[in-house]
């Protein structure tokens, strides 16, 4: 690990920490379950937003758009994301499984960014804003999905000139073929950095928060 993380200007991005994706009765936790448990997702994320919040991170919440009555049915070209959510009603608005996991709740200097539709954290949200607001430039994406949404954040979050950090457990996918695809075959083609929660921390950790700053 050669990365380093200045505190005032890295943020950790968390994206879709939903019940239905992380908690034992979630709609899409049985899919997800046995690569999640592999690397250990749960615990690795709890140490990376436990060690940025101690560190003085900037943390961020990135959430998919909770569908409610009415979402996509009108639409021209739903995805084929959106189709199934629209059926299956993924990370539903006022139901348990459209609330964050209880490990990932925001606190009190977090930002939490407009939910995006698709897969992109940034398209037709307020995160480029966000970040550019708190003079982030290298930006840490861990959360669900690792071919998806996390990919296709990291990427836009390259075209926009930041620095992007991957972390190859702090994530999961459907098929272990999905985890190859986003670290062995994207990932490079966009991440200044594709890492592992072990080699992540003590980066994280060398930068403590000084007397008087953020």
């Amino acid at each position: 690990m050669t990365e380093e993380y200045e505190r005032a200007r890295t943020g950790i991005c968390l994206v879709d920490p939903y019940n239905d994706f992380l908690s034992e009765g979630g709609k899409l936790w049985p899919a997800l379950e046995h690569v999640a448990r592999e690397v250990d997702l749960l615990n690795h994320l709890r140490a990376i937003v436990a060690a940025g919040r101690e560190g003085g991170f900037q943390l961020l919440f990135v959430p998919h758009r909770r569908w409610q009555e009415g979402d996509y049915d009108d639409w021209a070209y739903p995805n084929p994301t959106q189709e199934a959510v629209r059926h299956r009603h993924s990370f539903a608005r006022g139901t348990w499984g459209g609330e964050f996991h209880p490990d990932f709740q925001p606190a009190e200097n977090d930002v939490v960014v407009k939910e995006h539709w698709a897969q992109s954290g940034f398209a037709n949200t307020d995160l480029d804003f966000q970040l550019k607001q708190h003079g982030i430039t290298h930006v840490v994406i861990i959360g669900l999905l690792a071919n998806s949404c996390i990919e296709s954040t990291g990427r836009y979050a390259m075209e926009l000139g930041y620095h992007v950090t991957l972390v190859r457990d702090a994530t999961a996918a459907f098929k272990p073929e999905m985890m190859h695809s986003a670290h062995e075959l994207n990932g490079p083609t966009f991440a200044h950095s594709i890492t592992t929660t072990e080699e992540l921390l003590p980066a994280l950790k060398s930068t403590r928060q000084e007397p008087g700053g953020r």
